[in-house]
């Protein structure tokens, strides 16, 4: 019991709640505060998806980037193969020499198509020009498309792996090294996509 400040007794608590207004909330008009809230809501929503638009473009940006520096890779070993073949007949044949070895010159030869075919990379370079412009057809369709850029880029690391294993010459075994960097990069972007 609460006693009554008035002096005139003790005071029911459960009587307070029989009080006019004590138990009577004013009535809110609810159509308004769904409004209001519906509002927030959507502008909170439009402030998301702009969001992730903008890092969406962002990180088609660094891709791209970095599919443009595939390729600049790609072209750089193409031009560099013919070289590296040529070099790799030199030392053979002056290894042979050194060693005064006398052999047939028709199977020093074919030695030597045995050897630029294991060394040829070049159906690795047709892949990852392949994968390079396949990459930009996804990009440019755009939505969800974080699972088939994924994909691509096991396919790009299968070829990076496959020209770095053949390779016989630094300058190659370096744009190997180059080209698992750049799609390492762009496999860290794409793990934010969906």
């Amino acid at each position: 019991m609460v006693k009554d400040t008035a002096g005139e007794g003790n005071i029911n608590p459960f009587q307070v709640l029989n009080w006019p207004g004590v138990m009577e909330a004013p009535e809110q008009d609810t159509d308004e505060l769904h409004r209001v809230l519906l509002a927030g809501l959507d502008e909170g929503l439009e402030a998301f998806v702009a969001a992730r638009a903008s890092e969406g473009d962002n990180m088609k940006v660094l891709i791209e980037q970095r599919l443009d520096a595939i390729s600049a890779e790609v072209i750089k070993v193409r031009e560099k193969m013919p070289t590296v073949i040529e070099w790799q007949r030199e030392r053979l044949t002056t290894r042979l020499e050194e060693a005064k070895v006398e052999l047939d010159p028709a199977r020093v030869e074919q030695e030597m198509v045995m050897l630029a075919q294991k060394v040829d990379v070049a159906e690795e370079l047709d892949r990852l020009d392949s994968h390079v412009s396949e990459a930009r057809k996804i990009l440019k369709k755009g939505g969800a498309c974080g699972r088939r850029l994924d994909f691509m880029m096991q396919e790009f690391n299968r070829e990076a792996n496959t020209l770095a294993s053949k390779s016989i010459s630094t300058e190659i075994t370096a744009s190997g090294v180059e080209l698992k960097v750049l799609i390492e990069q762009m496999r860290e972007q794409i793990q934010n996509i969906e």
